[in-house]
């Protein structure tokens, strides 16, 4: 364990939060250079701190916290230099390299001065050599997801990120301000969710669907944010216009030194480098020393990366733009060539991650495999779930009936695709699944475990979704609002002709009780008697033998 020394500013007990960034220390380990004396600026995380020890024997890092700065004594021992306080009350001789990519937000303590960002950068500047190198990260306060979030600003930063800033005019909001603002010449990197960062120019001339687009969508799609709106559509939009490099979370300011890629971006714990040439894009993939091993049925498998991936936009992007413009024939067309193209294979295709240059198709950079060869039936089911999955959850157009989703729609897909329809098979139980959902089964879990390795966020709920979901729910409610009142409208006719029936059936009653009485009253009289009398009498067919018998019963009595 090393000594901890501690300097004005320290804050104690305080723990700075922070979180491992693969591409990050990818990115820092082509930067850093070799035995230089090194000042590691604010808290980083332990992986970020290995990846400039690995470079770097004379290595000092400033953390505000004291049991952070001993937590770090404890960790690396004596190869690293700890000290405890804030940036101004930092002294001492200037340092060859400076690594601040936590900003310069988490570098005062209670007892510091209010100083601007302007003022910090100052102070940064101070402790750096004339030539020295320096990595510095701004966060954007312009940023697509900063501009989505649907929480107060007070409520966005925790107690372990507590940042003393407040409505600070002199923080750079654009990559022309941050270049204008920094003193020395600088290479900018656009940083999105510090998972994907891509070089400044590159991300300026990216268009929708390309591949600095899809990292950036996908890096902004894990993180965890309750957002306004999903950032898809706007990502897309700021690629039209140029201005990708504008929205990020974020920027990395590198001075004295350029990195060797365009593009570090973070696939689980693997980092994706790619550069860009007249063709396309010239990818590595390096798997990191920790990545886990997922508990799903994919698995990472870096050696699918193609190593020259062609320069193109996505299929998602094109079927998006065909449904949008309801063009059937030309979706139905694409999505029969893409039947023809995908064949068995262990690696998932997603249609977001297959590169389409208006005449053949090309993997991306996805290197996701299943355990086993999955059939080509199964391929396109899943690439068609994750197709509509994105599509509905976008809340995009498109020319199909609202109520054919789900399986159905995936079916239909499907069969555009060349794969036949099912047989419908008759119900044997209400349990029975349809014969869609048994064509799609292998593909919903395909998707789904896709989605885990991923890490696409399904639970949260944006507010565009809440409010469609409202009108939904408003729509259903005035339906149904309607059918009770028609139900109560129909009760009511059935009430009252069920009280016309009562009283016919009490008057009937009435009747009859009172034709009983009177027919028992005829019953009983003298009159009914004789009439009887008389009705048998006239039924005798010979009256003298009955008159013969009659007077032979008189004489014996």
């Amino acid at each position: 364990m090393s000594e901890v020394q501690v300097v004005l500013g320290e804050m104690q007990p305080w723990t700075d939060h922070t979180t491992p960034r693969p591409a990050l220390a990818a990115l820092l380990t082509d930067v850093v250079p070799a035995n230089r004396r090194t000042l590691i600026l604010g808290p980083h995380a332990p992986q970020q701190i290995e990846s400039v020890l690995a470079h770097s024997a004379d290595v000092t890092i400033l953390v505000r916290s004291v049991s952070d700065a001993q937590q770090l004594g404890e960790e690396f021992g004596p190869c690293l230099r700890v000290i405890a306080g804030a940036l101004d009350g930092l002294q001492g001789e200037p340092y060859d390299v400076i690594i601040a990519t936590d900003g310069l937000d988490r570098v005062l303590g209670y007892d510091s001065a209010d100083l601007s960002w302007t003022e910090r950068l100052a102070a940064l500047s101070r402790l750096a050599a004339p030539d020295a190198v320096v990595v510095l990260a701004v966060e954007n306060e312009f940023s697509l997801l900063n501009l989505l979030d649907s929480r107060p600003a007070h409520e966005r930063h925790g107690d372990n990120e507590w940042r003393p800033l407040h409505d600070d005019p002199t923080r750079p909001v654009s990559v022309a301000q941050l270049k204008s603002a920094l003193p020395w010449q600088s290479e900018v990197y656009a940083d999105f969710a510090s998972r994907t960062f891509i070089r400044a120019d590159v991300a300026a001339g990216a268009g929708p669907g390309e591949l600095p687009t899809r990292l950036a969508v996908g890096a902004l799609e894990s993180v965890d944010v309750p957002l306004l709106s999903p950032p898809n559509e706007g990502i897309d939009t700021a690629a039209r216009a140029g201005l990708l490099a504008s929205v990020p979370t974020g920027w990395l300011a590198i001075s004295g030194a350029r990195p060797s890629h365009d593009v570090y971006a973070q696939t689980a714990q693997a980092v994706l480098t790619a550069d860009q040439n007249l063709t396309g894009w010239d990818t590595t993939s390096t798997v990191g020393p920790s990545t886990p091993a997922t508990d799903c049925a994919l698995s990472f498998d870096p050696s699918v990366v193609p190593a020259a991936v062609p320069s193109g936009v996505s299929v998602e992007s094109v079927l998006f733009r065909l449904a949008a413009a309801e063009d059937v024939p030309a979706f139905r067309k694409l999505a029969a060539d893409l039947g023809d193209w995908v064949t068995a294979s262990r690696v998932i295709v997603r249609w977001d991650d297959v590169i389409f240059d208006g005449e053949s198709f090309a993997f991306g950079v996805s290197p996701w495999v299943a355990e086993e060869c999955v059939d080509k039936e199964d391929l396109l089911a899943a690439a068609w779930v994750r197709f509509q999955d994105r599509l509905l959850g976008q809340h995009r157009r498109h020319p199909w009936p609202p109520w054919m989703v789900g399986d159905d729609l995936v079916s239909a897909w499907l069969g555009m695709s060349g794969v036949e329809p099912p047989e419908q098979i008759q119900a044997t139980s209400p349990d029975t699944a349809p014969a869609t959902a048994q064509q799609v089964a292998r593909g919903n879990e395909l998707a789904a475990a896709l989605d885990v390795v991923l890490e696409t966020r399904t639970d949260t709920v944006d507010v565009r979704t809440a409010l469609a979901a409202a009108e939904e729910a408003k729509q259903e409610l005035f339906e149904l609002k309607g059918h009770v009142y028609g139900l109560e409208r129909t009760l009511g006719f059935r009430n009252k002709a069920m009280k016309t029936r009562e009283n016919r059936i009490r008057e009937l009653r009435g009747q009859l009780q009172r034709v009983t009485t009177a027919h028992e009253r005829i019953r009983g009289s003298r009159t009914y008697a004789v009439s009887r009398v008389i009705f048998h009498a006239a039924q005798v067919r010979k009256p003298k033998t009955v008159a013969r018998k009659l007077a032979r019963r008189i004489r014996k009595r």
